[in-house]
């Protein structure tokens, strides 16, 4: 069975509360629950954090046992080396994704520590990046 973590940072645990126009109105815990439900024949480990050295405790954690790590680090995308630095270290490949369009956005989050280290980005999508992120590890395993 294949094995999937989502790893979300910062504030995402406000999704459906936190500032909706960009973030939408569902909570991650509902759309994780719709997620796990259609996909049954996948593992899918969810980890949330607001700290960055546990995020990338959860990166070391995971990295070297799941088949593919999707990675929303939130803010720290912006400002975390040490975050790009886990996923360079681990053998996991991942996804980083975003729910908005950063690229449309303030003018820092175009800066992205972790892109360069992941497989692939996929932002701007809304929660629907989380899905396209398995239906890429699904595609790609092995």
């Amino acid at each position: 069975m294949i094995k999937i973590t989502i790893i979300n940072g910062p504030n995402l645990n406000l999704l459906g509360k936190r500032e909706p126009g960009i973030y939408g109105s569902s909570d991650f815990e509902s759309f994780l629950v719709n997620l796990r439900s259609k996909y049954p024949d996948i593992t899918i480990l969810y980890y949330q954090s607001n700290v960055e050295g546990e995020l990338i405790n959860a990166i070391q954690e995971h990295g070297f046992s799941a088949d593919g790590i999707i990675l929303n680090p939130g803010g720290y995308t912006h400002t975390s080396v040490a975050i790009g630095d886990a996923i360079a270290a681990i053998k996991t490949p991942v996804i980083e994704v975003h729910i908005s369009n950063v690229h449309a956005r303030e003018e820092f989050r175009k800066l992205s520590h972790v892109s360069a280290k992941a497989r692939g980005t996929i932002c701007g999508l809304g929660l629907d990046g989380y899905d396209l992120a398995i239906q890429f590890f699904l595609n790609h395993k092995g």
